[in-house]
């Protein structure tokens, strides 16, 4: 597959060069199939090529440019993912890492919960409840799991996401984690804990990564941990 630069902006792709033929960047993820409508798990070579364009193209050049937006390497030939298709486009994406699955090519180490690692809408379709609706897809993929992860660090637009959906399912506020790899409990924060530490200290806290809260209290610089077990927050402990 070969692409095609703007000559005056070489990070703008014009065109793919598939099949023989060139395929303005726009029309790759377009098609005529009716039956293409709602979030469709990637199966075919040419859904991949799809996700490519998604995710290294349309999001990795001319749309993630945002410093709210995260950075997506691109995916795996066998990468768990699903594409949302809206009036005969691809609109969005999200993919897993599943359980069991190895975190990648230079450990052994496997992930221990199924998690969600990346997801992006188009620009022109953001503010329309799509992240929302794939954040719930896939949750509802994995009912039978007590615990499932988003990829840290986790975007302040995709928080905001998760805010809603906690909101709205209460029932898993207890079920979603902010994880590193492979996700074992050192490794995860419960994310409507850290949402509400956040909101019930506003202007005062600030979070160092993912694991501890820090806040300066009469006069000293005071730390909540909550990185093993959300039921068992420990005391604050000065830091002298």
């Amino acid at each position: 597959m070969l692409l095609l630069t703007d000559p005056q902006d070489k990070e703008t792709v014009l065109a793919l060069y598939m099949n023989q033929r060139w395929w303005p960047v726009e029309d790759v993820v377009k098609t005529a199939d009716p039956s293409r409508d709602g979030l469709i798990s990637v199966q075919t070579f040419g859904e991949r090529i799809v996700l490519f364009v998604l995710n290294y193209i349309i999001f990795g050049m001319p749309e993630g440019n945002s410093a709210n937006d995260a950075f997506f390497l691109p995916h795996s030939a066998t990468e768990c993912a699903k594409i949302l298709w809206r009036n005969g486009e691809a609109v969005a994406f999200y993919s897993v890492k599943m359980k069991g699955s190895l975190c990648d090519g230079t450990t052994s180490q496997c992930y221990l919960l199924p998690v969600l690692d990346t997801i992006f809408v188009q620009r022109k379709y953001r503010r329309g409840g799509l992240g929302m609706k794939m954040l719930h897809d896939f949750c509802q993929s994995f009912k039978t799991e007590d615990a499932l992860g988003i990829s840290c660090p986790i975007s302040a637009a995709m928080y905001q996401v998760c805010l809603k959906y906690l909101q709205t399912y209460p029932e898993e506020q207890k079920r979603l984690w902010e994880v590193e790899a492979p996700g074992d409990w050192s490794q995860r924060v419960n994310i409507w804990l850290k949402i509400q530490m956040e909101s019930s200290l506003s202007g005062i806290p600030f979070l160092d990564g993912s694991k501890n809260i820090f806040i300066m209290a009469f006069g000293r610089l005071n730390v909540l941990s909550y990185k093993v077990n959300p039921s068992c927050w420990e005391h604050f402990l000065p830091i002298p």
